[in-house]
């Protein structure tokens, strides 16, 4: 036996299908009342399940276009609607000519029970156009059926346009009242780090003279005192003198993050390579006797501001410079890897390393991650790279493994030519 199954949503038809052919029934298929009739034609069918609401042919025409024809007028007819589901719908489906009626979804039971109910049933008993009522009437009753659903439909789909309208006005107003506190946290944000940007400055430049005094008065005493001083007092005098010398440069770090986080960035194109073995020069002046393999990578450029960059490189290679100190082959590189995501410039070493345990401190001021004995600094360089290259648009990190070495990845926000000239930073915009 084979079967036609008529509804537009594949879905529904997939659903069918493997019910049917579980039973060993044929299956074929259509998407419309329009379709369904060029199969009949076509093929040899038995019976028809057909869904109602459809494009082109609803399932009610098609029934009723079924119930006229001579050759198909006796072939069971099944309605299976999810839509047309009140009384006065059911009724229309017998009056048609519908053998059964049933409401999605229905059991596989329920569906070839009235598929073999329906093929079992009496020719001769089955409703005809003639008998049911007559013609006009039926199609009658089929205008204001359609008339009605649609009706419903319109009145649904204003329902659904009103709420749709509402989320709309919610939406809206909801993404206001966010811009608005995303801009006042912004404001409030701005306003806060310009306070403490002004007070790490003004505390810095006020601290200057009292230590200058300080510094200035222990080594007085020392060189014209020593002589009347007991060892214990001139070494509390070097402790004091010294003492101020990592004050100071820990006020020299404060002021160095200030400028930082308040330039403003002039973008230009740099010789990036150049740039980093200016530092190095620098760098091994300071020390001339130390012998380090130096390895800068050729042709590197970028966009941003030089004398900020120049400060990053002074603290990245510094860096690497002086956690290297320990090393009879220290070695210093510095490059680019094309083959990741933004193509981070790195900067490593085969130094001391740190443990990555605390890599999250690494760019936090004042914090360390390697005892003053070991290592002199006053932990405020990374925290000013950090700062750095942020007003570049780029972002910082590192890896590392103790006792062995580190890399420092950081990237750089990617400018035209033409934008160099008078670009501003997405990062300082945010200040």
């Amino acid at each position: 036996m084979k079967v036609l199954l008529v509804d537009d949503t594949r879905t529904n038809l997939s659903v069918l299908r493997a019910m049917l052919e579980a039973e060993k029934f044929d299956v074929a298929e259509a998407a419309d009342g329009v379709e369904a009739l060029d199969v009949l034609e076509n093929e040899s069918i038995d019976a028809i399940i057909s869904d109602i609401l459809m494009p082109r042919m609803d399932g009610y025409r098609l029934c009723y276009e079924v119930r006229k024809s001579e050759r198909f007028c006796f072939l069971p007819f099944i309605f299976y609607t999810a839509t047309y589901t009140s009384p006065s719908d059911e009724k229309l489906c017998y009056s048609l000519g519908g053998d059964k009626y049933l409401l999605k979804p229905a059991s596989a039971k329920a569906v070839l029970t009235a598929l073999r109910e329906s093929v079992n049933m009496d020719r001769r008993a089955r409703p005809s156009l003639v008998t049911a009522a007559s013609d006009a009437g039926v199609m009658r009753e089929y205008s204001d059926r359609l008339v009605s659903k649609l009706e419903d439909k319109n009145v649904e789909l204003a329902r659904r346009t009103e709420q749709l309208e509402r989320a709309g006005v919610e939406l809206r107003r909801a993404n206001t009242e966010l811009d608005l506190r995303v801009r006042q946290r912004t404001m409030e944000l701005e306003a806060s780090n310009l306070e403490f940007e002004a007070f790490t400055y003004s505390v810095s430049h006020d601290l200057r003279a009292p230590l200058r005094h300080i510094d200035g008065f222990a080594k007085l005493i020392l060189k014209s005192g020593a002589a009347q001083l007991d060892e214990t007092n001139l070494k509390h005098l070097n402790i004091i003198c010294n003492s101020t010398q990592k004050m100071a440069g820990l006020i020299d770090g404060l002021l160095e993050l200030s400028k930082a986080s308040r330039a403003k960035v002039h973008w230009r194109p740099i010789d990036f390579s150049a740039l980093a073995r200016d530092v190095m020069v620098e760098l091994q002046q300071s020390q001339p006797d130390r012998v380090v393999q130096i390895d800068i990578a050729p042709g590197l450029s970028a966009q941003g501001d030089q004398r900020l960059l120049y400060g990053a490189l002074m603290n990245l290679l510094g860096n690497a410079w002086k956690f290297t100190s320990h090393r009879p082959n220290a070695r210093i590189e510095f490059g680019r890897n094309h083959n990741e995501i933004d193509s981070p410039y790195f900067v490593r070493d085969n130094g001391a390393g740190f443990d990555m345990e605390y890599v999250g401190k690494l760019f936090c001021a004042f914090q360390r991650l390697h005892r003053m004995d070991e290592f002199e600094g006053s932990g405020i360089g990374l925290a000013t790279v950090k700062r750095i290259i942020q007003k570049h648009g780029g972002r910082i990190w590192a890896e590392s493994v103790l006792n062995q070495g580190s890399v420092f990845y950081f990237t750089l926000e990617e400018k035209s030519p033409i934008q160099t000239e008078h670009a501003v930073c997405p990062a300082e915009e945010a200040e």
